[in-house]
């Protein structure tokens, strides 16, 4: 027997299985333990890819927006920051000078709470930290697709822009990170619905960047304001910084994610019957929006009528107020797929992209979420790993074959 552990929420759920039924257990091989994160990325910060030295483009007393990401992410930006401030306080920049912009997205303001967790008490009290939208939005234009680019003012109006954020697979932009900072990140929610619209393309998937209608329209949006400087960082299990690229807004997303592809794709032999997915835990199962990613890349592992058991503590539940709505209203996937096609609209993409996975496999769904509401989806919950462990080894015979995914949001299984 062989036992297999997985992170939900704050909290670790155990089952033992058959070793010979284990196709694979597909953790990270980056998994350098404790890592010097400051020498990573005064390394990174040393050594830009496709820019002029960090020195050379913040010249003192001029306004700096640094956006990071929201709570939902595993970024550790509070130990981050102060790292890159060390530098930037070095060239005569003051506190008086910067704003930490929270790139929100689609995703709800954070609290004063969540934003002193994101930066430190200490950068907390000292700089200005706020949440996109706070001095509302720019107009810059429109993409080629006619994605109109709409940016958070306080990003327009600073004199220089620095862009953090981390690298792991998206769905369907391929990556996340780069330009993702701007564009969806310091955007409005019309025109991120417009960008999210080429999700339905077939070249629209996890892991690919070149020829992504998702990927080519951000960036374009997001070249319009390019940032002065993108700091992009790879994260091992633990969430600690293990790589980092900083430079141009293309050139070093594409060093970061070629870092990750090397290190995080995962070859497997063969589809299985059952596939466990998590997603690795806090903060990125903090809702079933964001539990989702995890899915998505399960489905690569998963055979056609096979089982994907699925876990998020998701404690905020759906997480999006028309994504849930989606979710409740069709229980067929195919009608959810369809409605999406003849009118997208942001939160219901991510119900279609549940639903996609749904033709392919039942869903067995461990949450901390009400089974009842749970119920009103296509989703079959369970309130514990063991026990939807048991309904699928029941419902697949002794001899079904698995895959685990302790860290589904940074493993992309490909068949060799």
């Amino acid at each position: 027997m062989k036992e297999l552990t997985f992170k939900i929420g704050t909290v670790e759920e155990s089952i033992s299985a058959e070793e010979k039924n284990i196709i694979a257990v597909l953790n990270s091989s980056f998994q350098k333990e404790n890592p010097d994160e400051e020498k990573i990325i005064n390394d990174a910060l040393d050594h830009p890819i496709g820019t002029e030295s960090f020195a050379s483009l913040f010249p003192p007393h001029e306004s700096i927006a640094i956006i990071i990401s929201d709570i939902t992410r595993p970024l550790p930006s509070s130990r981050i920051l102060p790292i890159l401030l060390k530098r930037l306080y070095a060239l005569g920049i003051q506190d008086e000078d910067i704003t930490i912009v929270v790139a929100l997205g689609s995703h709800r303001k954070e609290t004063e709470e969540e934003l002193k967790t994101l930066v430190g008490q200490e950068i907390y009290d000292h700089i200005k930290v706020v949440n996109t939208g706070t001095m509302g939005f720019t107009h810059l234009g429109e993409t080629k697709q006619g994605t109109p680019v709409d940016i958070d003012t306080l990003v327009v109006n600073a004199k220089h822009r620095i862009c953090i954020g981390n690298v792991e697979y998206h769905y369907f932009a391929g990556f996340s990170g780069g330009a993702k900072a701007i564009m969806p990140g310091c955007s409005t929610p019309k025109a991120i619905e417009k960008n999210h619209r080429f999700m339905v393309s077939k070249d629209a998937r996890a892991g690919r960047l070149e020829g992504n209608p998702v990927r080519d329209d951000l960036e374009e949006a997001a070249g319009m304001l390019k940032p002065d400087l993108i700091l992009n960082v790879v994260l091992n299990t633990h969430k600690q910084v293990t790589y980092a690229a900083a430079g141009d807004m293309i050139k070093a997303h594409r060093d970061a994610c070629n870092v990750l592809a090397e290190n995080y794709l995962s070859p497997i032999p063969e589809t299985a019957d059952i596939v466990i997915v998590s997603q690795g835990g806090a903060p990125k199962d903090l809702n079933l929006y964001q539990t989702q990613k995890a899915l998505a890349n399960a489905e690569h592992a998963v055979k056609d009528g096979g089982i994907i058991i699925l876990m998020g503590a998701c404690e905020e539940g759906f997480g999006n107020l028309v994504f849930e709505k989606w979710m409740k209203t069709y229980k067929d996937p195919d009608q959810s797929i369809q409605a999406l096609f003849d009118h997208f609209q942001l939160g219901a993409h991510k119900a279609a992209a549940i639903a996609m996975v749904r033709k392919k496999a039942e869903i067995f769904f461990v949450s901390n979420m009400d089974e009842a509401e749970v119920r009103k989806t296509f989703l079959i919950p369970f309130s514990s790993l063991p026990d939807a462990f048991k309904a699928a080894m029941i419902e697949k015979g002794k001899n079904a074959t698995i895959i685990a995914m302790p860290y589904g949001g940074s493993t992309l299984p490909v068949v060799i």
